[in-house]
């Protein structure tokens, strides 16, 4: 996926194609469309699968971030889009996590890596990634396979300051390590 609704792919044989289309929506259908193609294409998936859509700005997004997303979550069911079980976006509330906490499932925290502000991404989520054999009484069946389209609306970097010139500046610029978990899940502060 690039800027300005345009998208470029390999094909088995290496050549470079791209594809420009009419309108931004019109991309983002296409991209999903793909990553539905690679999940019914796979004989086991066995990861996440993850779809750009649109590719935001700024830093991707690392563990210890704080991420305010608006999603939506459908079973992947008949090799395709199943019913909604879940979603915020027409609510007026975010949903707040911190990446790598632990607070959402596997599949989100793998899925949401790399991610910029405004992005837009499309997760296919194998059960052993998301709710697994016990499923979501009610909502999500034992061993359901999951699509989310996320976009991340807010992020605040694990560390962030203000430089000498008043511009904020990430602890990811400098050579220094990145603070260690430690044994709660959450980063040092």
């Amino acid at each position: 996926v690039q800027p300005n609704n345009y998208s470029t792919f390999y094909d088995d044989q290496r050549q470079n194609w791209s594809i420009m289309f009419e309108s931004e929506k019109a991309a983002m259908d296409f991209s999903k469309q793909v990553c539905i193609a690679k999940c019914n294409s796979s004989s086991v998936l066995d990861s996440v699968l993850c779809q750009d859509l649109l590719l935001g700005e700024g830093q991707g997004v690392e563990a210890g971030d704080s991420l305010e997303i608006a999603y939506t979550g459908w079973l992947f069911q008949n090799n395709g889009l199943g019913q909604v079980f879940d979603s915020n976006v027409n609510k007026d509330k975010l949903l707040r996590l911190k990446l790598g906490s632990g607070k959402v499932i596997k599949g989100w925290e793998e899925g949401m890596m790399g991610m910029k502000k405004g992005g837009r991404r499309y997760l296919i989520i194998p059960p052993a990634w998301a709710y697994g054999a016990q499923g979501v009484a009610g909502r999500v069946p034992p061993d359901s396979t999951l699509v989310f389209e996320v976009e991340l609306k807010r992020v605040k970097l694990v560390k962030e300051c203000s430089g000498s010139d008043g511009q904020s500046v990430s602890s990811r610029d400098s050579p220094a390590p990145s603070p260690v978990p430690n044994s709660d899940g959450f980063a040092a502060d």
